[in-house]
């Protein structure tokens, strides 16, 4: 009987070590149209502030507000890794417009994903992890006044 439940007790041990070095963490580049053509973005955005992702041309700018990171996650149980992700990116945008308009910026340039600080720039594409049940998005970017508007 003490063989059986030492046996057990290792064994546990055992694998709970060795599970989070196999845990879960699937790198995900996911396009941003996709994203912000879902409903839920169209619903979410009321488009008040303007984005531009990576080095996309922008109107001249002004000045320049501030920067921030929205780093957002959402539970995936159930949902495809596109869809928690394209969540979670959406999640990230919304907090970007409101720091924007809390700030009164026309938009927010040089938008980049910057997961765990690793940046990645791109006009088109946005960084996603899913890991476990979770899937997380972290936007990076600049709040601007436009001289023209």
């Amino acid at each position: 009987m003490k063989n059986n439940v030492f046996s057990i007790v290792t064994l546990g041990a055992v694998l709970a070590a060795i599970s989070p070095s196999h845990a879960r963490d699937t790198k995900h580049i996911l396009p941003i149209a996709v994203a912000l053509e879902t409903k839920d973005a169209q619903d979410k955005l009321d488009g008040s502030v303007k984005f531009f992702f990576g080095t996309q041309q922008t109107p001249e700018i002004l000045t320049k507000l501030g920067s921030d990171v929205a780093n957002r996650k959402t539970n995936a149980f159930g949902k495809s890794d596109e869809k928690a992700c394209n969540w979670a990116f959406l999640s990230a945008m919304v907090a970007l417009e409101k720091r924007a308009q809390q700030l009164g910026a026309d938009a927010v340039v040089n938008v980049v994903s910057y997961y765990k600080k690793n940046v990645m720039s791109s006009p088109t594409e946005f960084e996603c992890h899913a890991v476990a049940v979770i899937a997380g998005v972290a936007l990076k970017g600049d709040f601007v006044k436009f001289a023209n508007q």
